[in-house]
């Protein structure tokens, strides 16, 4: 049985996998956490008491499941280092430096990292990877639609289609990689990758890529219905990230 601590266990993901937790045989909910001075403080969930510092109760677990911000999910995984505990983060919106200390920190403790913990997004980053091959002198575009909630953008997904196409054509994704258009953008680089950022109402999640020339556009699309596919994703990731090394990983090593 994998004894799991949740943070963020009162968000929107976080919530859902407490709750798949508490029904699935394999696992055990050892703790959960929320931000200081959050109302949930205090309270029980299923004989679980929601603490404020994960530190308190970070020795209870084999790993901690992280669905929460990009500052406190780098707080949460020095507390792991520390205590040499595996980590999940589903966590997006990192920036180049908190990229470089999660790399640094994988080298003491496994940690399993994914901007999207679908299956099926998964295959859609193979399928993605395959087409760019066959189709080098297309053009690009990613368009992203999420709920209006959603605080980080472009996704976390939207920028990782958009790295792999740029590395597979061998190119530097920060010096090709356009976050849309406004005004006099000017004519089009054809080696640019554009994204384009959707705030609809209580869109799950849905990611279009669009490869096109003069004759044709072929489009690859992914729509999710529903976050349980992402919780589901984080326990087969929980369950993986426990048998492994330090080292950095990822829905690839999974699958």
């Amino acid at each position: 049985m994998v004894k799991a601590i949740v943070c963020g266990v009162s968000g929107r993901m976080g919530g859902l996998i407490s709750r798949l937790i508490l029904r699935d045989k394999n696992f055990s909910l050892a703790g959960a956490v929320e931000k200081d001075g959050h109302p949930e403080i205090g309270k029980e969930i299923e004989g679980v008491r929601v603490v404020s510092d994960l530190a308190r109760i970070v020795e209870k677990c084999q790993v901690v499941i992280d669905f929460t911000e990009a500052e406190a999910t780098m707080e949460h995984l020095a507390i792991c280092r520390r205590a040499k505990t595996a980590m999940v983060i589903g966590t997006t919106g990192f920036n180049q430096e908190q990229r470089g200390r999660i790399k640094r920190m994988s080298r003491e403790i496994p940690i399993f990292i994914s901007p999207n913990m679908s299956l099926g997004v998964n295959l859609l980053f193979k399928l993605i990877k395959e087409a760019s091959w066959y189709l080098k002198d297309y053009e690009v575009e990613i368009v992203e639609t999420h709920h209006n909630r959603k605080k980080d953008a472009p996704s976390g997904t939207a920028k990782k289609i958009a790295e792999i196409i740029a590395l597979d054509r061998e190119k530097n994704p920060d010096k090709i990689i356009k976050y849309g258009r406004c005004g006099l953008a000017g004519k089009r680089n054809p080696e640019e990758i554009g994204i384009h950022s959707l705030r609809l109402a209580n869109v799950v999640g849905e990611h279009t890529v669009i490869f096109a020339n003069q004759g044709e556009r072929i489009e690859l699309t992914h729509q999710a219905h529903s976050r349980e596919i992402f919780a589901q994703g984080a326990l087969k990731a929980a369950s993986f990230i426990v048998k492994q090394k330090p080292g950095l990983y990822n829905m690839e090593n999974l699958l």
